[in-house]
């Protein structure tokens, strides 16, 4: 299973892109802040409330250069159906990596074996290829895209602020905490 700041794993997978179907490596989530998003499968429940909440959210995401990949063991001619008859899906202009073998699925540990299904796994990656936050949830709950975008706020300021640490709830531009002996027992 992925743990937090294990580097990604090599992958190559067809993708569903703005009308298009693309190649990606796990190369192409280095450089830049990257979240990969697992959900079960396309044309389900749950799973286009998430996408819809995130393609809804993805201008904020991109403008703190963020990539999104939304990653099932579908293929990526799935997804361009789904694209094409879902007025929710048809919103999502990140990429949709199809996942048929289930390799990628399996890499992040994510993989329910006797359904052939991923969890709802999220993972935020720094631009080092490292996972920075892992988030796991059940089938029945769906995610917010709000609280992960409050997240990766964070993920990034603490980055950029070695010494640094968000306590909980943290919103941009709130308080930090500088962790140090004078604060052992204070909180």
């Amino acid at each position: 299973m992925a743990s937090i700041n294990s580097e990604i794993k090599p992958f190559s997978a067809q993708a569903y892109h703005q009308g298009k179907f693309v190649h990606l490596t796990e190369s192409d989530l280095k450089g830049k802040w990257s979240v990969v998003f697992f959900y079960p499968a396309d044309f389900t429940f749950v799973c286009p409330t998430e996408l819809g909440d995130l393609a809804d959210n993805y201008a904020e995401f991109q403008k703190m250069g963020v990539e999104i990949y939304a990653v099932s063991t579908d293929t990526h001619f799935t997804h361009k159906a789904w694209h094409d008859s879902s007025e929710t899906i048809g919103k999502i202009q990140y990429p949709m990596i199809g996942d048929p073998t289930g390799t990628i699925t399996r890499n992040f540990g994510v993989m329910i074996e006797e359904a052939g299904l991923a969890d709802r796994g999220t993972f935020v990656i720094d631009p080092q290829g490292k996972i920075q936050i892992i988030e796991i949830n059940a089938g029945g709950i769906g995610r917010d895209a709000s609280e992960l975008l409050r997240k990766v706020k964070a993920a990034q300021y603490v980055a950029a602020h070695p010494g640094e640490v968000c306590p909980a709830k943290w919103k941009e531009g709130e308080a930090t905490l500088a962790p140090s002996l004078d604060l052992v027992g204070k909180i």
